[in-house]
């Protein structure tokens, strides 16, 4: 079974925010398959366990606020007894350029506070993640930027990536290879989906 974990903070105020790119690639994917998110306040997260022809996977999004993740992907991690192997975490990155996919197998947090508190809590950098770049505003304090509302004209060069990621999202589900999954929609440097 699959998990895949989409970052992001609960509230009205931040939907639509850089920060919530990870919640956003899930919302897609639960309209790709037509699935509604679940709250489960035990685990401290909205889920929903679904399965395709080929695998059953965990479509999910912590309700912790970002800096605190870590929690809710272990509770829901150890309730379904999910293989470190098979969990997939999706989040912003303010190093990337904007519309930047970048599949990893392991590494620090890069100062993603949400994946930061993931590592440090599984006690483990050996996490499957999708960073998608968020780009940056060096006349804005990072906090102030990541936790802005994306742009029309953000959206517009994050929706195809957006798509791309739910495209390898389905191919990770269905058991594709993780590094063919990186070498084919890993954005090369300097270029946008």
């Amino acid at each position: 079974m699959k998990l895949i974990i989409g970052l992001g903070n609960p509230g009205r105020e931040y939907i639509q925010t850089r920060h919530n790119v990870g919640y956003i690639v899930i919302d897609k994917l639960l309209k790709d398959f037509n699935l509604e998110l679940k709250a489960n306040l035990k685990l401290k997260t909205v889920y929903i366990k679904s399965q395709t022809r080929n695998n059953s996977f965990i479509l999910a999004k912590p309700l912790n606020y970002m800096n605190l993740s870590g929690e809710s992907v272990v509770n829901i991690a150890n309730y379904f007894k999910i293989n470190l192997d098979d969990i997939l975490i999706v989040h912003d990155d303010i190093s990337l350029p904007i519309g930047t996919l970048r599949f990893r197998e392991e590494g620090s947090s890069g100062g993603q506070k949400g994946m930061e508190d993931i590592i440090n809590k599984m006690g483990t950098n050996q996490i499957k993640r999708l960073k998608i770049g968020i780009g940056n505003n060096s006349l804005i304090d990072a906090k102030d930027y990541v936790l802005g509302k994306l742009t029309k004209k953000e959206l517009d060069i994050l929706i195809p990536s957006f798509i791309k990621a739910s495209e390898a999202i389905n191919e990770f589900i269905n058991n594709e290879d993780f590094n063919l999954i990186m070498t084919k929609y890993n954005t090369r440097k300097n270029q946008t989906i």
